[in-house]
């Protein structure tokens, strides 16, 4: 049987628009095996698991679970854990950890607070303070939810921690199980599809000196998907590859149109038609699902610089 990863790289689907939108994450480590739906079928007690999931809806926050690379056989509780929460909205971008021995401690975080990026809540609750260390290279190897992030995505982060890449976690969760392996990077948040480690330490090496590159980007989780497509468009067209300096400010319109406005941090705006278009010839957007489909794809019409007195439309 054919794997979906397969198939899309055959296709030559493309990744642009596709990451998971999510201003906040909040990472806990958790240990041992995980399930499809991995906060409520893990060793971490499902009960706190919905009431993280409850507090999360509906504020921007994304909660996942993280875990070392390497064997997963059940090791028992962990005496302490290690928790991240990363903002990717650009003109406030930042990265906090902390560690708890009560993964309960998470409840008395604001969670609309962290989504609209203020992070006095993890400090108060958790006791973090700004991550010091590497970016964090947070690799998708949830099996139960698709067999290709575990066949493609566990050897991708072994490598990269055999290799001595710091900061490299597994996840979750990051959706596009076709783009295996696929990748976010924080704190800016970029995710990233068909990852190989060279092109990932490139892509860590770029963070560190604040730069992103564009092979194989699937997004900044910040925006929704339309604003994802038009931000690394005018990141290509404008050779533009600061990060934190691009901004969606605008989105005008409902599928399968939009018109996003993307801003430069010095003043500069242009406006990006993108059309929400079908991925053919169907095929399977995920292992396990008999059924074919045609992904939406993000596709970007036009693109234009604004000039101050003008105004352009699709």
């Amino acid at each position: 049987m054919s794997r979906c990863a397969t198939v899309s790289r055959m296709l030559d689907e493309p990744v642009s628009g596709t990451a998971a939108t999510a201003t906040t994450w909040l990472l806990l480590e958790q240990p041992g095996p995980w399930g499809a739906k991995a906060l409520t079928s893990s060793h971490l007690d499902p009960t706190l698991g919905r009431a993280l999931e409850a507090a999360a809806e509906g504020t921007g926050v994304r909660v996942a679970l993280i875990r070392r690379p390497g064997r997963h056989a059940d090791p028992g509780t962990p005496a302490v854990r290690q928790v991240y929460a990363a903002h990717t909205v650009p003109g406030n971008v930042w990265l906090h950890s902390a560690t708890t021995r009560d993964p309960r401690q998470l409840l008395g975080l604001d969670f609309a607070a962290l989504g609209a990026g203020d992070h006095r809540s993890f400090s108060t609750a958790l006791g973090g303070r700004p991550h010091a260390g590497s970016p964090l290279a947070l690799v998708c190897t949830n099996g139960k939810r698709d067999r290709c992030c575990a066949l493609l995505g566990r050897p991708l982060a072994a490598e990269l921690a055999v290799s001595g890449v710091q900061g490299t976690w597994e996840v979750t969760h990051l959706g596009g199980h076709r783009f295996s392996p696929t990748l976010l990077v924080l704190p800016y948040g970029y995710a990233y599809g068909r990852a190989e480690a060279h092109a990932v330490k490139e892509v860590l090496h770029g963070v560190q000196e604040g730069r992103v590159v564009l092979e194989g980007c699937r997004g900044c989780s910040a925006w929704e998907r339309p604003g994802q497509a038009a931000e690394l468009a005018v990141r290509e067209a404008a050779g533009e590859y600061a990060a934190g300096v691009l901004s969606v400010v605008r989105t005008e319109g409902a599928a399968p149109r939009w018109d996003v406005t993307v801003a430069h941090a010095d003043g500069r705006r242009w406006r990006v038609c993108v059309a929400q278009g079908a991925s053919l010839p169907p095929r399977p957007e995920s292992c396990g699902v008999s059924v074919l489909g045609s992904p939406a794809r993000m596709d970007v019409v036009s693109l234009r610089e604004l000039r101050a007195t003008t105004a352009l439309a699709c």
